[in-house]
């Protein structure tokens, strides 16, 4: 019990202090959530990921392991809710929507975080890696889905190019191949963005909440939250077995496959109209509940 007190009062609620920091100021002074979260999303994150990759020396199977767990966890997460939907008798409408918040989880504004605080730099190198590729799948797969098949695999495939996090990754990726390093005042500007990403990405998530609206249906919206956070460790611990991740990279792997469902859905949602209040309320209501499933979570995969 002392184990778990300590990692929820030094790793879990500090995340949701910052983030009460960005609720207050959206409560407060109206501040415009879409203007910062694109500083984030266009400056921030691309930089992030870079530092990461760059400074953490990755193998190259570990990386390719940890790309293949996140395409697994999210495919698995799409068919578990799939079921699920089955079982509740969910008609085609509500299923994408329950696919949306089942499938993308908050690995960046939240993940990325927690990540740090439970298990420190190493696994945040690996984290990033899932959030890279998670955000490319929500703008391919995550749009054929709220489409209901609407959109053509062509656009959802230029989608991935308006993705800066993949620019980050490929600038990464290509340095590291070459053998070469990026003159000093350009790493040294982009390192010093990388250090804003995290704390303006808590911001954002908690300007986010202060948007969020009481849910209607609350016995359905926390029947699908509970889901996607019971769901996301047992398919987490079973796919780094599968693959043989070990250590911050399974820990990594796990923490970001268990996380509340991202904020991003409710963009989804919006856009391609699947019910964005009850997609918007699962968002609210599994990042609120998440500590009780975070908090043993990060007990189990620190022993």
């Amino acid at each position: 019990m002392n184990l778990l007190l300590s990692i929820f009062v030094n790793q879990i609620a500090p995340i949701f202090l910052a983030a009460g920091t960005g609720f207050t100021l959206g409560r407060a002074l109206r501040v415009d959530v879409k203007a910062v979260s694109r500083v984030v999303f266009y400056v921030f994150s691309p930089c992030l990921v870079f530092i990461s990759l760059t400074e953490n020396q990755l193998s190259g199977g570990e990386f390719g392991r940890m790309a293949v767990f996140t395409v697994g966890a999210v495919t698995l997460s799409g068919l578990a809710a799939f079921l699920f939907g089955k079982a509740l008798r969910l008609d085609r409408h509500a299923m994408a929507g329950l696919l949306v918040v089942s499938m993308f989880v908050n690995g960046g504004n939240y993940g990325l975080p927690l990540n740090l605080f439970a298990f420190g730099e190493p696994a945040v190198a690996r984290a990033v890696i899932y959030y890279v590729f998670s955000t490319l799948m929500v703008y391919t797969v995550g749009v054929v889905i709220a489409s209901s098949g609407r959109a053509s695999v062509r656009s959802s495939l230029v989608g991935i190019l308006k993705v800066p996090v993949l620019y980050g990754l490929i600038l990464a990726i290509a340095l590291r191949l070459i053998g070469w390093e990026l003159p000093t005042p350009f790493f040294r500007a982009i390192k010093l963005m990388s250090g804003a990403a995290l704390p303006a990405m808590l911001i954002v998530l908690g300007l986010q909440m202060a948007e969020a609206k009481r849910p209607q249906n609350l016995k359905l919206v926390t029947a699908a939250a509970l889901f996607r956070l019971l769901t996301g460790p047992a398919i987490g611990l079973l796919l780094t077995a599968l693959l043989n991740l070990t250590g911050p990279a399974r820990q990594a792997a796990v923490l970001e496959a268990s996380m509340p469902t991202a904020v991003i859905a409710t963009i989804l949602a919006v856009e391609y109209d699947i019910d964005p209040l009850f997609v918007t309320s699962v968002v609210l209501v599994s990042t609120l509940l998440s500590p009780l499933t975070l908090t043993p979570l990060i007990a189990y995969l620190g022993r």
